[in-house]
């Protein structure tokens, strides 16, 4: 026999955007159901290199350069690879990607995601004491990396050109770079520009189990169950979850890299791409570990000191979200991190494999469903979702709950992909 719930909101997904979005409902007054077929923060959440990526002003856009493209289109670079078959189905999005990433449309798109960028810090700290986060947060910024002085050059004019946002960073020569990351081997990198805004964490997705643990120590319910079996009921949702049907006038699509398995069965063709990524813990040779994340911008891969050892993420991997893992990418960013830092073995068993989900105007779908009343969607952030899940959360629990947004929601609406 079912029995049937009462709630305000049904959240389908609990990841780092998913669990924030509960949390601020919460706040607002809304009773709210947290439901995922796994744990907490388990999956895309987990696997970043633990930025809060406050100097991200620019969206990361498809590259302009002829010979970064050759390069790209060689199928060798650690930054960039890809899967010719995927190549086929993804023309489209690349092209539109490419497309939006013009000069004159990337600094419009990046205006219209700078007030998340700018919140993104403070609405992590919203919680971090709460949620007893506080020992995972860390307040250093991060460091870019260039192993040839050209890049460093280049890197220096680009970070020049921030001017206006008032970003503070440091440019490291070589000697000064030895000073904040002794444990790098000599004569490999010719300096480095320190970025010093954004927040790092130790464990990513610790963060946002404490984030849900912290909604349900709140009074929230937090219920494993399949998105799949939402259904529209009358002028609400249903969503069965063991021999109970839970029953609310609104409901959240929140699914990360899924979400359009959900909204593709009520109608909607989002244009989803993916840029999967990798990753693996290492022990710390003679105990030398990196004090900063230290991005490597030429070879695309990224060291972080976490709490289970220093984290090797990849760049990007142009494939379909479930095809089979390619180690290529990670063998080679090991190799070369191996000559930048001594690492030790490794502690994993198999690397770690996640999927961003990427719109191909490099904005996430914040708002309203077009075509069902009480359906609102949060997904696509791509490379931001662990930054800017807090402050999506307010956003979208501001516009649910009828108060000021306190930034335009326009450019992030569904509508812009047709209804």
């Amino acid at each position: 026999m079912t029995t049937g719930r009462q709630t305000d909101v049904i959240v389908l997904g609990a990841g780092i955007v998913g669990v924030s979005i509960a949390l601020h409902l919460q706040e607002r007054g809304r009773r709210v159901l947290l439901a995922d077929r796994g744990e907490p923060g388990a999956e895309t959440s987990h696997g970043n290199a633990g930025l809060i990526e406050r100097a991200s002003v620019v969206p990361y856009a498809f590259p302009r350069s002829l010979a970064t493209l050759l390069a790209f289109a060689s199928n060798r670079s650690i930054a960039v690879r890809y899967r010719p078959a995927t190549l086929l189905w993804m023309a489209p999005w690349l092209a539109r990607y490419w497309w939006n990433s013009a000069p004159g449309r990337l600094d419009r798109l990046g205006r219209a995601l700078l007030p998340l960028i700018e919140r993104c810090i403070d609405e992590h700290r919203h919680w971090t004491k709460a949620a007893g986060t506080e020992a995972l947060m860390r307040s250093e910024g991060w460091i870019e990396l260039y192993r040839s002085r050209s890049g460093l050059q280049e890197a220096v004019k680009a970070a020049e050109e921030l001017a206006p946002y008032r970003l503070a960073h440091d440019v490291l020569d070589e000697a000064a770079l030895r000073v904040r990351e002794p444990g790098l081997l000599p004569g490999i990198v010719a300096g480095a520009v320190h970025w010093r805004d954004p927040q790092t964490v130790s464990d990513p997705g610790a963060v946002a189990r404490a984030y849900a643990a912290l909604f349900v120590a709140r009074g929230g319910e937090l219920r494993r169950a399949d998105a799949s079996g939402l259904q529209q009921d009358g002028t609400g949702w249903r969503l069965p979850i063991d021999r109970e049907d839970w029953h609310a006038p609104e409901a959240v699509v929140a699914l990360g890299p899924w979400s359009n398995d959900l909204c593709g069965r009520l109608g909607y063709r989002f244009p989803l791409g993916f840029k999967r990524g990798y990753h693996m813990h290492y022990a710390a040779a003679d105990g030398s570990a990196p004090r900063h994340p230290l991005c490597d911008v030429e070879a695309g891969f990224v060291l972080t000191p976490m709490a289970r050892g220093i984290r090797l993420t990849t760049g990007i991997e142009l494939a379909a979200r479930d095809a089979p893992s390619d180690s290529w990418q990670l063998d080679q960013a090991e190799r070369i991190a191996r000559r930048m830092m001594p690492l030790g073995h490794r502690l994993d068993a198999e690397p770690w494999r996640g999927a961003r989900p990427c719109l191909p105007d490099m904005l996430p779908i914040i708002g309203p469903a077009p075509r069902h009343r009480g359906l609102w969607l949060a997904f696509g952030h791509a490379h931001h979702g662990f930054t800017l899940g807090p402050a999506t959360g307010r956003l979208l629990a501001e516009l649910i709950t009828g108060q000021m947004p306190f930034c335009d929601p326009v450019p992030f609406a569904a509508t812009r992909f047709g209804r």
